[in-house]
This record gives C-alpha cells, sequence and structure tokens, in this order.
C-alpha cells in the first residue's frame, strides 16, 4: 500500500537532501543543477498536495480549514523564494538570499505539516482512502514529470479553502 502521508514524508526527506547537497556544492554549475532539480520538485510537490491531500484535509480534519490555509500561505511563499532565485545570478548574494528564504520557508511548512497535517489527517482519513490518495499522487507524478502542464502559481488561500469546502 502507498499511503498518501508515507509518500509526502518521502518527499520532505528528499527536500531536506536536496538542501544538504546545496550546501555542500562549491561551483556554480553544481549549484544549479541541484537547486534546479530541487526547486521543481518543490513546486511538483506543492501542487501535488493542493491537489490531492488538502482537499481532503479540508474537510475532514479537526482544523483542516486553518492547515489548510496556511499550507496554501507556505506554498506561495516557498514558490515566490524560487521565483526570486531565478532573478539572479547563481552563486551571487542575492541567488543565495533567495534560495535561503525557500529553504525557511519550506522547513517551517514540513514541520507543521509533520507535527499538525499529516497526523490529524492520519486520525481522520481511512487507511483505503489513504491508499487511495497515494495511487493518486503517484499517478500524479507521472503525468506531470518534469512540472509537465503544471502552472506554479500562488493561490488565494482563503478561495482555496472556500473552494474545497
Amino acid at each position: 500500500m502507498d499511503d498518501i502521508t508515507a509518500l509526502i514524508l518521502d518527499d520532505h526527506a528528499a527536500f531536506r537532501r536536496g538542501f544538504a547537497r546545496l550546501d555542500d556544492a562549491r561551483d556554480p554549475a553544481e549549484m544549479l543543477a541541484i537547486w534546479e532539480a530541487l526547486a521543481l520538485h518543490l513546486d511538483i510537490h506543492a501542487e501535488a498536495e493542493e491537489a490531492i491531500l488538502y482537499p481532503h484535509l479540508v474537510k475532514h480534519g479537526d482544523d483542516g480549514e486553518d492547515e489548510t490555509a496556511d499550507a496554501i500561505g507556505d506554498h506561495n511563499k516557498i514558490r515566490d523564494a524560487i521565483a526570486e532565485a531565478k532573478l539572479h545570478e547563481v552563486g551571487s548574494d542575492a541567488w543565495w538570499t533567495a534560495v535561503g528564504e525557500a529553504r525557511k520557508e519550506n522547513s517551517e511548512h514540513l514541520a507543521e505539516e509533520e507535527d499538525q497535517a499529516l497526523p490529524d489527517f492520519r486520525r481522520h482519513a481511512s487507511v483505503e482512502l489513504r491508499a487511495e490518495l497515494g495511487a493518486r499522487w503517484l499517478t500524479f507524478y507521472g503525468e506531470h514529470k518534469n512540472g509537465r502542464d503544471l502552472p506554479f502559481r500562488d493561490k488565494d488561500p482563503d478561495q482555496y479553502v472556500r473552494d474545497h469546502r
């Protein structure tokens, strides 16, 4: 069974490793290769959560509406930092500042999700639903390989919650 919460946690571990690899990078070409893959994964992950996990959490969690609005806001901040990094020369101070902002926002988001949203979802979602959403998660990643057909744009958190109640 591919439980969606386990798949999300796998992505979280990959993000932490990606940022650690970036810390070890020594030249702009290596930094760019690591960052482009990491930034794309962050963007796809946010879109996947917004398409698959959060429409269910908003309806079923103890604090589903608040957790969902907060997560959408976090995704926006991460997307904005990724977009900012694209405006600067790789390895420059401005680039590192933007990458650092993406890392900070992502770290805060992962902690909140792992400590609040995912436990809330596990308490309220059946094993069958978690497996069904896990299968959808894997399909989503396959259909949107390399970000194909994904907009990667900010969403209004309150509107998202209203649309998915």
